[in-house]
């Protein structure tokens, strides 16, 4: 099989991490799962990285989210790390990090052509129903947006919520702000009603672009 993609179901897999064993999806059932990879413990960006999500974890977890973090390295560097990350940051990291032998990271192609076996900065967002909604490739010199995960996450469910789209930078669209996108209109007849919405200061620019504020 390979890697999934937007769409499919997560595969089931029993992992090895930092808080004991856990089997994914099935532990995080009924929750949206946050599994993120890094090159490898004890480095300077990754260590920026899980100091971010360690500090977002609670705001992660009133959107009914799990952190999940993943690295080629054995448990006992991952705990050693979150150790001296505490010790010297003052950080606690309240997550688990999946200590894998390169079997989960080439399951999800984590592992890319250039990077030798360090997995590079994925992200997977996969929501309470197994299904992966939102994948997210950095290369290894570049540090992630914690910001913009959190902001992902808020976009699906607001989105799963209400039936509508997000534009550019939602909340903060540099055309339309904070309102959200009708998806276009399936028939010749809505069309044409949308239609009549259309003109300055109105809700639609033109029938396949109209804008709710919600």
């Amino acid at each position: 099989m390979g890697m999934p993609l937007i769409g499919d179901r997560f595969p089931d897999m029993t992992v090895t991490t930092t808080h004991g064993p856990m089997s994914l999806p099935k532990d995080v059932e009924g929750k949206w799962l946050v599994l993120f990879s890094h090159p490898a413990d004890f480095t300077p960006t990754c260590t920026t990285e899980f100091v971010a999500f360690a500090k977002r974890a609670e705001e992660f977890n009133k959107m009914n989210a799990v952190l999940v973090g993943l690295s080629i390295d054995q448990v006992f560097s991952h705990i050693k790390w979150v150790e001296w990350i505490e010790e010297n940051i003052g950080v606690k990291i309240p997550f688990p990090i999946i200590a894998d032998h390169g079997d989960v990271a080439m399951r999800l192609g984590m592992i890319h052509p250039g990077k030798a076996s360090n997995t590079v900065r994925a992200v997977f967002l996969i929501d309470p129903k197994a299904i992966v909604r939102l994948i997210i490739y950095y290369p290894q010199e570049i540090g992630r947006s914690v910001n913009e995960v959190v902001r992902a996450l808020q976009a699906l469910q607001f989105c799963d919520k209400n039936g509508l789209a997000t534009p550019e930078g939602w909340p903060n669209s540099e055309l339309i702000g904070d309102r959200a996108i009708i998806p276009p209109p399936k028939d010749y007849k809505t069309a044409m009603e949308r239609k009549k919405n259309v003109g300055k200061g109105k809700d639609c620019y033109d029938w396949w672009f109209c804008t709710k504020k919600l």
